[in-house]
């Protein structure tokens, strides 16, 4: 049988192509992003297993919305990958009370509600990534501009581990990667100009073997995927 993953901020880059492998490989896939364009493009690649879903996950109705989507399809959750960030680059000394709200509820609180909100729908056996960044790994380079975003994803690492145990029972798994530097927009925006060796499709790809099958290896961990920095 077909599994079913859910991927926020699919619209681009690494969400993007791991939506395209995970087709590949005979999953459903129900991508979400605020772009209705990006997703009707993603979806014409593979029409019967990409499942579009425009919504924003700040939304507090954002997981009524995705809970009808599944209802309707008769579907349940195999994989959750939150893939959804926001980077704000601005020096500390500069970054608003707005700033640090909105990363902070993009790339820490949407994850969290979506995820407590959808809990029914998991089949067991189920994984949930949470994509964080280098960053946000303890121990790591850190860079100017990005603190609030490097520690919005860090949050997002901590909630990892609190959730293996607390879904321990419900035997789904959860683990976070921390990935490196991936030649994405968000990079180019991060660090004008860098060039870097892993492309979207490479990531992608380790991404969708990641959630199809590292949850039977893994469980609460907090894992570097990195060639070296920058985060």
């Amino acid at each position: 049988m077909s599994k079913h993953v859910i991927i926020t901020g699919a619209s681009r880059g690494i969400g993007f192509e791991t939506a395209k492998y995970l087709a590949k490989r005979d999953c459903f896939v129900t991508v979400i992003a605020r772009t209705e364009e990006k997703l009707n493009q993603l979806q014409a690649i593979s029409p019967d297993k990409i499942l579009p879903l425009q919504l924003d996950i700040t939304e507090k109705n954002s997981p009524e919305i995705i809970q009808k989507h599944l209802n309707q399809l008769q579907l349940k959750i195999d994989g959750l990958i939150h893939n959804a960030g926001l980077l704000i680059n601005k020096p500390f000394e500069k970054q608003t009370d707005e700033d640090w709200n909105r990363q902070m509820d993009v790339n820490i609180l949407g994850p969290a509600r979506l995820t407590r909100d959808l809990l029914h729908h998991f089949n067991e056996d189920s994984h949930i990534v949470n994509i964080s960044t280098m960053g946000g790994f303890q121990g790591s380079s850190k860079f100017p501009g990005l603190s609030a975003y490097s520690t919005s994803k860090g949050a997002l690492s901590i909630l990892t581990e609190c959730l293996a145990v607390e879904l321990a029972g419900r035997n789904i798994s959860v683990n976070c990667l921390c990935l490196g530097a991936v030649q994405t927009e968000m990079l180019e925006k991060a660090f004008p100009g860098m060039e870097v060796p892993v492309k979207p499709a490479q990531m992608g790809e380790f991404v969708g073997n990641f959630v199809l099958k590292y949850h039977n290896f893994f469980n609460g961990k907090i894992l570097p995927v990195s060639l070296h920095d920058p985060s």
